[in-house]
């Protein structure tokens, strides 16, 4: 039981944790499954272009979210840039700037425009009432942005790129698992794109998959991933190198064996934070809607330093001390980022939302690395820092 200020490693003492608890430290699975898997890959001699584990990967994953096409890639970026240049976008493209920089930059590396659209402060994904005021002649398409699992506002975004006959698709990088209104994310937009980077709960070391139910689509895709290939010496399309490996693929098909474990873990990890944090005066822990499907897979606070009279930056000063790696998704904002602080200087003027969230989010570590007694400990020593209400001016005599 920590009693006092002087027992943090910030102000003198000893660390709580004597190893770091990380957000996204990699779940396994069976690891005997996955090494099997990877001996039969090395018997076979078969280690990329579409290999068996390759194969079964997307069918599983297709089957899983109920959509026809699953297209395995090397990473979730890759994956984006696929989907912008298949659909052909160009111009302009809408997009929240509060999300993983990638989301941009796999628009600006194809010379299209990102133009950062503010998000509504319950969901933290885009305001579709905010998207519509942004479309310009030079708008192609939107890119939503399924952010800690919670789904964009599908419906309504699909209305506004119909009737201006914009191309919609979405990053579900967060999203694997989740469904809106009952039906899995993966069935909207021209196409959703999922990351499985090592940090997902579901992850292939490095990759990412993108799902679609239009065919053409999906073929022109399967062309692009492999530099335009049809067959051998045949090539009918420009294309990049975008395959999935088969180890990576063999730890994808693994990681979904134990999918349902891994859920079960962050949920009552989940819990155990909401039982552990309520009732905090300028502490809110972002709600997950039990009626949907979810993942559970970030824990995100938001903290209002007008409450609790604690910064959310000294915050996490304190929880890295105690060996806490806190992470502040998605700071400052893409915006707020080269290039396109330079490019966009006075952007933050039509963000105001995203600016605060920017300035108030913290994830906390949650996955299998993660014990109840680690969940309890680390809301006890948020609960006593935000109690003590210390404040980095009294630290520093300013």
């Amino acid at each position: 039981m920590i009693k006092n200020l002087s027992e943090f490693a910030f102000f003198g003492g000893e660390p709580k944790f004597q190893e770091k608890l990380f957000v996204g430290r990699p779940n396994v699975g069976n690891r005997d499954r996955l090494l099997t898997r990877i001996n039969d890959m090395l018997d076979r001699r078969w280690f990329s272009n579409s290999g068996a584990f390759v194969q079964e990967f997307e069918h599983r994953v297709a089957d899983y979210l109920g959509v026809k096409h699953c297209i395995a890639v090397c990473n979730g970026t890759i994956a984006l840039e696929l989907v912008i240049r298949a659909l052909e976008l160009k111009g302009e493209v809408i997009i929240p700037s509060f999300t993983f920089i990638a989301t941009a930059h796999a628009l600006q590396w194809q010379e299209i425009t990102p133009v950062f659209c503010d998000v509504d402060p319950k969901t933290h994904t885009l305001n579709p009432w905010r998207v519509e005021s942004l479309i310009t002649p030079r708008t192609s398409g939107i890119i939503g942005v399924h952010v800690w699992g919670q789904s964009c506002d599908v419906e309504i975004l699909t209305e506004i790129a119909d009737k201006h006959h914009l191309k919609l698709m979405f990053d579900a990088s967060h999203a694997f698992g989740c469904s809106y209104r009952g039906k899995m994310l993966g069935n909207f937009g021209s196409a959703e794109v999922f990351s499985f980077h090592a940090t997902k709960f579901i992850n292939t070391f490095e990759g990412g998959a993108i799902v679609t139910n239009n065919d053409e689509l999906n073929q022109k895709i399967r062309l692009m991933k492999n530099f335009g290939f049809s067959g051998f010496d045949n090539v009918i399309y420009l294309g990049t190198n975008g395959k999935m490996s088969e180890i990576s693929a063999a730890m994808g098909l693994t990681s979904l064996e134990s999918l349902q474990e891994f859920i079960e873990v962050n949920r009552r990890n989940y819990k155990c934070y909401q039982e552990g944090l309520s009732e905090i005066p300028g502490v809110r822990l972002f709600p997950v809607d039990d009626a949907q499907q979810h993942n559970y897979q970030y824990v995100v606070l938001e903290i209002d330093e007008n409450q609790t009279r604690v910064s959310r930056d000294l915050l996490v000063k304190i929880l890295h001390a105690e060996n806490v790696i806190a992470r502040r998704y998605f700071y400052p904002g893409c915006h707020r980022m080269e290039p396109y602080r330079s490019y966009f200087p006075h952007a933050g003027l039509l963000l105001p939302e995203t600016e605060k969230l920017t300035q108030r989010v913290l994830i906390l570590p949650t996955g299998t690395a993660i014990l109840e007694d680690d969940v309890s400990k680390i809301c006890q020593i948020i609960r006593l820092i935000i109690a003590s209400q210390i404040n980095e001016y009294e630290l520093t005599g300013n």
